[in-house]
C-alpha cells in the first residue's frame, strides 16, 4: 500500500554531483522523518542524512558541507544533493520515510518504509 521509489543514482567522477529523489506513494496519512542511508560493498549500511517533517537536519560526519537533504512535503519526496563525491561515497542509497497510512477506517501505526535503492559509484 505504501511504496517508496529512488532514482537518480549513476555513474559520475570524482569531484562531481548527483542529486537523488526519492517519492512515497500509496495510502499515506502523514510522514514524519524521511532519510537517506547507505551501504558500500562488504559494509554495513549507514545512516547518510535525515530530515524532520519541520525541515531540521540531521548528517553522518563523511558528508557534511558536501550532501544536503531536502524534501517537498506536497509531493512525499526527499532529496539528497551530493556534491564534491569522492570514490568512499559508492554505494548503493536507500531512502526511508516513517509514514502513517489511511486505512479509511482507521489509521495504522507509524512504520518504517523502505526504497529498493539507487546506485551511486563514484570514479577516481
Amino acid at each position: 500500500q505504501v511504496q517508496l521509489v529512488e532514482s537518480g543514482g549513476g555513474l559520475v567522477q570524482a569531484g562531481g554531483s548527483l542529486r537523488l529523489s526519492c517519492v512515497a506513494s500509496g495510502n499515506i496519512f502523514s510522514i514524519s522523518s524521511m532519510g537517506w542511508h547507505r551501504q558500500a560493498p562488504g559494509k554495513e549500511t549507514e545512516l547518510v542524512a535525515t530530515i524532520t517533517s519541520g525541515g531540521s537536519t540531521n548528517y553522518a560526519d563523511s558528508v557534511k558541507g558536501r550532501f544536503t537533504i531536502s524534501r517537498d512535503n506536497a509531493k512525499n519526496t526527499v532529496y539528497l544533493q551530493m556534491n564534491s563525491l569522492k570514490s568512499e561515497d559508492t554505494a548503493v542509497y536507500y531512502c526511508n520515510a516513517e509514514i502513517t497510512v489511511d486505512y479509511s477506517d482507521y489509521l495504522g501505526d507509524e512504520s518504517d518504509y523502505w526504497g529498493q535503492g539507487t546506485q551511486v559509484t563514484v570514479s577516481s
